[in-house]
């Protein structure tokens, strides 16, 4: 009897979860970002879109692709790999501090490739593949393929060219790839990192793009931060809620903070179903942008 007792008390605290849950209103989601997808690791399907089918340029965002070539390849992360002259132009600026000729294990380039977007790290990745830089960018696409990510196009490993393109949607298919690599969330999420070069011997200290991975509470499992002019500012996370790992990706606003600022409104929004605010500016730039890709391809706005 006390067991039964027990047993029914508990299901109706359950079944008092789940209703309030359930009755939680939501006001609509306010974004900073122009195009975005919510969606549950484990689940099919977005909780959230903005313009999620949107194909866009998705700038640095483009190394989680990188590091997942990287690991599906099976070459060993324990590899010195040397940093070469680059062979081909470099698309934007590339600005970096490590030394032509210079050398890193495979596991300490992709590892600031991920948490610091070195643009040099992601390219010298994808010249020490099997068959080479090019055999590296076909694996991207192959790789997008397959995971039916099918209208993502990828040009160059590092996001520098603005031909690197995809959508919210896709971006979602491939942070949940990618989070089964732990190399990659360990990588990504790293808060700082000293890479010990040799060939000649140096040092250089590194920090991660995001400052969401400084803040224990937000359990952030996989992060890559982006920007390009014609990109915006992005961010891709993979973060723990009420227990359940979510994916979050913003792609193109207007401030350094806001896709942070963004994927503080969806947490709360889920949570409390608060839809928040964001300022003026940023609906001048989301307005602006709007009209720029309605005038280039004919894309309507939507949200669901």
């Amino acid at each position: 009897m006390i067991r039964t007792a027990i047993v029914l008390a508990l299901t109706v605290l359950c079944l008092l979860n789940v209703s309030r849950a359930m009755a939680i209103e939501r006001s609509e989601l306010q974004l900073a970002s122009v195009n975005a997808a919510v969606a549950y690791a484990d689940d099919e399907g977005l909780v959230y879109g903005k313009n999620a089918d949107r194909r866009v340029p998705i700038a640095s965002i483009t190394k989680l692709m990188t590091a997942l070539v990287v690991m599906e390849s099976g070459e060993p992360l324990t590899e010195w790999l040397d940093f070469r002259e680059r062979h081909v132009p470099a698309p934007a600026n590339a600005y970096t501090r490590i030394r032509v000729s210079s050398e890193l294990r495979r596991s300490d380039v992709l590892r600031i490739a991920l948490m610091s977007s070195e643009n040099f790290a992601a390219h010298t990745l994808a010249r020490h593949h099997p068959g080479g830089y090019d055999a590296f960018i076909e694996a991207m696409n192959a790789k997008a393929v397959e995971l039916g990510m099918l209208k993502t196009t990828f040009v160059d490993p590092t996001g520098l060219s603005v031909d690197n393109r995809s959508t919210a949607a896709d971006l979602v298919r491939l942070v949940r790839a990618a989070s089964q690599y732990p190399q990659i969330r360990e990588y990504s999420t790293t808060r700082y990192f000293t890479a010990q070069f040799r060939q000649p011997r140096y040092r250089l200290a590194f920090g991660n793009t995001n400052v969401l991975v400084h803040r224990d509470s937000w359990g952030v499992g996989i992060s890559k931060t982006g920007y390009l002019s014609e990109a915006g500012r992005c961010l891709v996370m993979l973060f723990e809620l009420d227990g359940k790992p979510l994916v979050t990706v913003l792609l193109d606003s207007l401030g350094t903070r806001s896709p942070m600022g963004d994927a503080g409104r969806i947490k709360r929004w889920l949570t409390t179903g608060a839809g928040g605010s964001v300022a003026a500016a940023a609906r001048a730039y989301e307005r602006k942008k709007n009209a720029a890709y309605a005038a280039s391809d004919g894309a309507s706005v939507s949200v669901n």
